[in-house]
Order: structure tokens, then C-alpha cells, then sequence
């Protein structure tokens, strides 16, 4: 048996039957033709939530290296082992002046997690700057190249969380970065710090300190506090399901999709329903961003897990609208 409880941000003390470290591509493919599994693979262990014993062998991805691998005068290709931290990533990039990253700044996790997860923040998504990604299948230790049809890149969402599942360990990615900046000031609480420091013509650099700084303002931080940042997808819904909605609730803010859909904030919904604080034993939300579930300590997987599901009743009754975890349940 290994504990688990330093290998995920919740700080759950859960057990796997067998941990293997996987530093270079070499090492996972012996391992896979050596071993029948079964396998599961984990990366920087803030997207998940355990909630038993893992009756198989944990892969934890730590393969290392950045480097650039093509380049033109508009932008530069950079391959990216799957074991790297994301914000050194993003940190590499701004100290290279290569740009495309720095809304994504300070998201938790490795690069290997980015592509299965489609992470995103402050109107940019991992899948704008997506080049490929080099993947080994778990049964047969082969390797297969994944160009961005390949992803099938959604919402939080990707290939890797639906048919394929499981199935790959992926040791490297390829991002496209710009070297003339285009960078995206859409979302307001970004241009509105931006003017607070008076900055008219703002660097990357700029604008990763300002997500920074709002994100460090929000979120609680992992290493104090256990938590996997958000904890619920933020519900896209029907035109007319939002038509309705705004009846009731005139200063609800979404984001529209498309002409037939829209995207309402999880968070308005668990704080306007009162919900935000709420507390329930060792498992509450949090006190400045209600879509953040915290474990104040010695809390069970399954504790967080009743807790998670008794937020989405309680926001379907009040709202006819059910959340998604955006966690991984194990």
C-alpha cells in the first residue's frame, strides 16, 4: 500500500496498491510491457478527488523538459514533457517573451493534465495555442501523435475524458506560441486592474500578474488549505432555459455560446443561493469563491463527495439547473 495524501491537493489519505514515478518515455514503456496493470495515471493531483482505495497501479507523471522545436518570425513551437508544472511553463514563456499563455496563469497542475482537462481561465482556453501531443497506450506501450482534430477539444472537456479514457499516458506536449503579441483583455476584472496600475500598453508579463494577483485574491491556496481550485464545470444552458432564468433573477450574469445557448457562472448560482461559507462538518465552501470546495482538514474523499453532491440538489431544486463536477471522482 502507498498513501496517496501528498500526491493530491485535497490532502485525502487514500492508498493505491502501487506508485510508480515516470520520469522519461523509455521507463514507461518497459514498465507497460513488463507489468498487465491495471493502470491509472495522475499528474500534479489537483484535479482529483479520491474517494476509496485505488486497487491498481498509480503512474505519476514527472517527465521533464521544454524546448523549442520550430520557429518562424510570427510564433514558435515548443515541445513540453508531460511531467512539467503548468505555471513554470507559463513562467518560461513570459520570461522568453513567447505569448499565448499568460491568461493561463497560475492554474494548478501539469502539462500532461492540460490537454485531457481543456483547461482555461479568463476568456482563454489550452486549446487556442494546441499543436499536438505525443501519447503511449497504456495496453500496448505504443506511441500515436494527437494533432487537435484529434482532441476532439470541448468545455472542460476532451477525447481523453470520454472514449479514450484512461487508455493513454501522455508524455509530451507541443504548444504554439505567439512572438507578436495578441493579447486577450476580455474578461473585465483583467482590464480593470490593468487601469487601476495605470497600464495603458500592457506586456504579457503584465497580464499574468494581474491574473495572478486575481486568482491569489479568489482562490485559497492548496498548500494551506486542501482543495482542487473549481470544483463544478460552470453550466451552459438553453436560450430559453436563460430567458426564464433572468425572470426570476434579473442580475444573474452568462456569457453567451452561441445564438441558442448560454454560460451561467456556478459560482453566482451556489453564492446567491446562500451557499457560499457553507459548512458542513470538516467540508465547506469557500469564503471568497463559492465554486471552491475545501477540506478543513481530516476529511474523507467520500465526505467532499456527499458535500458536492448535496450542493447540486440543493442548486436544482432552487434553480432547475444541475451542476458538473469539473474533478475527477475516483
Amino acid at each position: 500500500m502507498y498513501s496517496l495524501k501528498s500526491l493530491n491537493t485535497f490532502g485525502i489519505d487514500a492508498s493505491a496498491e502501487k506508485v510508480s514515478f515516470i520520469q522519461s518515455e523509455g521507463q514507461l514503456q518497459e514498465l507497460i510491457l513488463s507489468e498487465t496493470g491495471p493502470f491509472a495515471i495522475i499528474g500534479g493531483g489537483s484535479n482529483i478527488l479520491f474517494t476509496r482505495h485505488l486497487d491498481r497501479h498509480l503512474l505519476v507523471n514527472r517527465i521533464k523538459g521544454i524546448k523549442k522545436i520550430s520557429e518562424d518570425d510570427q510564433e514558435v513551437v515548443i515541445k513540453v514533457g508531460g511531467g512539467e508544472v503548468w505555471h513554470d511553463l507559463v513562467l518560461w514563456a513570459i520570461e522568453h517573451n513567447y505569448g499565448g499563455l499568460e491568461n493561463l496563469s497560475l492554474i494548478p497542475g501539469t502539462v500532461g493534465a492540460a490537454p485531457i482537462q481543456n483547461i482555461g481561465a479568463y476568456g482563454v482556453e489550452q486549446e487556442s495555442i494546441f499543436h499536438s501531443l505525443k501519447a503511449l497506450h497504456l495496453e500496448t506501450g505504443e506511441a500515436k501523435e494527437f494533432l487537435e482534430e484529434d482532441c476532439a477539444f470541448g468545455y472542460r472537456d476532451s477525447i481523453f475524458k470520454r472514449t479514450l479514457k484512461g487508455k493513454y499516458f501522455i508524455t509530451e506536449v507541443n504548444y504554439r506560441l505567439q512572438k507578436k503579441h495578441q493579447l486577450n483583455l476580455s474578461y473585465g476584472a483583467i482590464k480593470k486592474e490593468l487601469e487601476n496600475r495605470n497600464i495603458i500598453n500592457p506586456k504579457i508579463k503584465d497580464v499574468s500578474s494581474v491574473v495572478i494577483d486575481i486568482r491569489q485574491s479568489k482562490l485559497p491556496d492548496p498548500a494551506k488549505i486542501g482543495n482542487c481550485g473549481s470544483f463544478f464545470k460552470n453550466p451552459v444552458i438553453s436560450m430559453d432555459t436563460y430567458q426564464e432564468l433572468i425572470k426570476k433573477y434579473p442580475g444573474i450574469p452568462s456569457y453567451p455560446i452561441d445564438k441558442n445557448s448560454v454560460k451561467i457562472p456556478a459560482g453566482w448560482l451556489i453564492d446567491k443561493g446562500g451557499w457560499k461559507g457553507f459548512r458542513k462538518n470538516q467540508v465547506g465552501t469557500h469564503q471568497r469563491q463559492a465554486l471552491v470546495i475545501i477540506n478543513h482538514g481530516g476529511a474523507s474523499g467520500l465526505e467532499i463527495w456527499e458535500f458536492a453532491k448535496e450542493l447540486i440538489e440543493k442548486v436544482d431544486k432552487k434553480y432547475s439547473i444541475r451542476l458538473e463536477p469539473e474533478v475527477n471522482i475516483w
